[in-house]
């Protein structure tokens, strides 16, 4: 029989176990908590670990490379080249055949060497060094140049008295001439001719040949670049909106800041620099800018102009930019030849055409430097125009293209200037029904009209009046 005690021992058991399986079961919910996530807390940790494994893989090849001990070896003049140095300075720097450059590679030399010991000198001291010393260099050279200068105008005043035919204008010396012409009217055979036979200096860098120009363009980038800059401050393009250019306010503009010039002062350092005469400048949106750069250049300029049938130059131009259709091309004819005979006015000019030229151009290009130098009183070239030079620039397809519309030309469709302007049909893409094909032949006759007026010498006269458009 189970006495009182036993009873009780029973139950202190029992109340012994019913304690412990309540501590098991608050121990086994928090373990269980700790380690069963939600589907939050899983995509938390998920996206913590892509991350730290992409950074992982980013850094990995920065972790295994050493630690440079050495510079690389490069020259001081590679040095300063990678610096944001002047370009003025990295123009000197590269400067051959002066001791002056010499003593001072040399002793940024030593600073480099000190520079890659170690020895505290930072690269910002060593650029500072580099612009001072280059600085003295610069000094010596302005003065320099102002001296030959000065010297060069003294030449130029002692030619002019030596010679009546030469004006003497005090301060305001032909140094140079500027060509003009319509867009593919033959101004870069021309320029060639007189810079490659003649000698008259053009500097560079140059635009380089092209497919549908070969020999080259004879024009200065910076002046073709400044040029855009001019016309893009009106919101005008070579092709487009030209007629509404505003010399005036091209300057205003650059004065201004709104237009950048960065561009036209390298030009003018070249143009303004009378030991680079004779120079010649070309570029036909010279045609439309002429009297902004008029305002710039220090010595006034002579002109030399050109121009050639509307008809070629519309296809020539639709041939390369076949959106630029012939009514355009017509238009564009009559308004840059308009606007290079107005801009001109009243300067000493000399001119030709392309037909003249290509019948016989050493001749005719011949007469043109003599003009120059007679008439305009431009310093006479180093050299005269040679037939081996004539027979390097010429380029034969341009004859082939003109014998080829002279045989094209059989349907008189008018004549003008009593009968001595005979007018030929053309080939065009328009139905002659259409009203775009009325357009673009009453432009062709508008532009042969003016064509016509070129060869009588009617449309350089100062009260011409320049056909409707």
């Amino acid at each position: 029989m189970d006495g009182p005690n036993n009873t009780d021992n029973s139950r202190t058991d029992k109340t012994r176990r019913r304690r412990r399986n309540k501590s098991n079961k608050y121990e086994q919910q928090r373990f269980a908590n700790y380690l069963v996530f939600g589907f939050q807390s899983t995509l938390c940790l998920a996206l913590f670990t892509v991350c730290y494994v992409l950074i992982l893989v980013i850094l990995w090849p920065l972790l295994q490379a050493s630690t440079p001990t050495s510079m690389p070896d490069e020259t001081p003049r590679d040095y300063i080249h990678h610096m944001h140095v002047p370009p003025s300075l990295k123009e000197i720097a590269h400067v051959p055949g002066q001791k002056k450059i010499k003593e001072v590679t040399s002793n940024l030399r030593k600073k480099l060497v000190q520079f890659r010991q170690g020895r505290g000198v930072t690269d910002e001291n060593l650029l500072d060094l580099a612009v001072a010393e280059f600085e003295v260099i610069e000094k010596e050279k302005e003065a320099k140049e102002k001296a030959q200068q000065a010297e060069a105008i003294q030449r130029l005043d002692a030619a002019a008295v030596a010679n009546q035919n030469l004006p003497v204008v005090a301060g305001n010396h032909h140094n140079g001439f500027i060509v003009l012409g319509m867009h593919r009217s033959g101004t870069s055979m021309l320029s060639g001719l007189l810079h490659e036979s003649a000698g008259y200096k053009v500097g560079g860098p140059l635009i380089g040949s092209a497919p549908d120009n070969e020999k080259g363009f004879y024009e200065r980038v910076d002046v073709v670049l400044q040029n855009d800059e001019f016309m893009k401050g009106q919101s005008i393009w070579w092709a487009g909106k030209y007629g509404s250019y505003d010399w005036e306010l091209a300057l205003k503009d650059k004065e201004s800041g709104k237009v950048p010039f960065k561009e036209g002062e390298r030009a003018l350092k070249f143009l303004n620099n009378p030991t680079n005469s004779p120079w010649m400048q070309k570029d036909p949106r010279m045609c439309i800018t002429l009297k902004t750069w008029l305002k710039l250049i220090n010595s006034e300029p002579a002109i030399v102009f050109t121009y050639r049938h509307p008809l070629e130059v519309a296809l020539s131009i639709n041939k390369r930019d076949d959106t630029i259709p012939l009514e355009a091309g017509f238009r564009m004819w009559i308004i840059y030849n308009m606007r290079a005979i107005q801009n001109s006015q009243g300067l000493c000019t000399v001119r030709s055409s392309n037909d003249a030229i290509l019948e016989d151009p050493l001749h005719e290009v011949q007469r043109i430097s003599d003009e120059l130098t007679k008439t305009c009183g431009v310093p006479a070239p180093p050299q005269r125009i040679t037939q081996e030079e004539i027979e390097k620039l010429i380029d034969p397809k341009l004859q082939h293209n003109k014998k080829k519309r002279a045989d094209e030309e059989k349907e008189v469709i008018k004549a003008f200037n009593n009968g001595k302007c005979i007018v030929y049909g053309y080939d065009s893409k328009h139905n002659k029904e259409s009203p775009a094909y009325k357009l673009e032949y009453d432009m062709y006759l508008k532009a042969m009209e003016v064509y016509c007026d070129f060869q009588s010498g009617a449309a350089y006269k100062d009260d011409y009046v320049w056909k409707g458009l």
